[in-house]
């Protein structure tokens, strides 16, 4: 079902001067707006790593109440310092759907420099049960070990049940 299209603010005087109620366009107005919120998706949580220099094992997204639904989980990588020979960082996420362990590894980041960037975003329907999480598989070359920052943004998609 697509949400209604939100019309602008109503030019009618809010509240019905003679009887004191708020007027029906008015209504109208705040049901469709108070619907529009509850279907919108909003930001669960936020992941942001600097001055990285090694791997990171599967690690949850601090969720204080992880519900069944649909997610939107976006990460994003780039190498804040360059290794003096090579590089390599490669992020990977993890959730559980209906108790099966599900992972989406994404392609190696391998431009050792520091305009070096990736992101990524998976739609993940999860059931609750089991923890959002985030790994990086880290490998660097040379005398200088290169640097990476890392942020993962945890989003709930209302109104998708799993």
């Amino acid at each position: 079902m697509l949400a209604p299209r939100l019309p602008g603010v109503p030019k009618a005087a809010a509240v019905e001067p003679k009887a004191g109620w708020l007027q029906r366009v008015w209504a109208d107005w705040f049901r469709t707006l108070a619907y529009r919120v509850d279907v919108s998706p909003f930001r669960v949580q936020t992941v942001s790593l600097t001055a990285q220099a090694a791997t990171i094992p599967a690690t949850a997204v601090p969720i204080l109440l992880l519900v069944a639904g649909l997610y939107r989980v976006t990460y994003t990588v780039r190498i804040t310092r360059a290794a003096t020979s090579s590089s390599s960082a490669t992020v990977t996420l993890g959730w559980t759907d209906g108790t099966v362990a599900c992972t989406q590894a994404f392609a190696a980041l391998t431009g050792n420099t520091t305009a070096t960037v990736q992101t990524g975003t998976v739609l993940l329907r999860g059931d609750g049960a089991s923890a959002i999480t985030y790994s990086v598989a880290y490998a660097s070359a040379g005398a200088t070990s290169a640097l990476y920052a890392l942020d993962v943004c945890v989003e709930f998609i209302p109104g998708v049940t799993a």
